[in-house]
């Protein structure tokens, strides 16, 4: 069974950062696609960006491009977002999930159907 945990949510204030971090529980680590996906109070699931984990290729949503970079540190089969220029409306519970496939754009679709998940971990931002 397959196990995401993600870690390093907080409060923050408007224009401060933040770095999560996922740890992957997958012998097949380097054949995934990980996302990272997001939902605030009373809004649907929004999908933050991907990282294909074989070549560390990222895809990231158009509009926290600039703000937000995925990376993975292979040794530690855990893959990072840090989230820069954070704003209130970046409040949310933040996931990351799991699939082994190729990443890209259609994996930011809030529908796509990764096979794991993480618990989430509460990001909020004050302003």
């Amino acid at each position: 069974q397959v196990q995401l945990m993600e870690s390093g949510g907080g409060s923050v204030q408007a224009g401060g950062s933040l770095r999560l971090s996922c740890v992957v529980s997958d012998y097949r680590y380097r054949s995934n696609c990980i996302g990272w996906f997001r939902q605030a109070p009373g809004k649907g699931r929004e999908g933050v960006g991907a990282i294909y984990t074989g070549d560390s290729r990222t895809t990231i949503a158009d509009s926290m491009k600039g703000r937000f970079v995925i990376s993975q540190d292979t040794a530690k089969n855990t893959v990072y977002l840090q989230m820069n220029s954070l704003k209130p409306e970046d409040t949310a519970i933040y996931y990351c999930a799991a699939i082994v496939a190729a990443c890209g754009l259609w994996t930011l679709r809030p529908d796509y159907e990764y096979k794991y998940w993480g618990q989430g971990t509460q990001v909020t931002v004050s302003s």
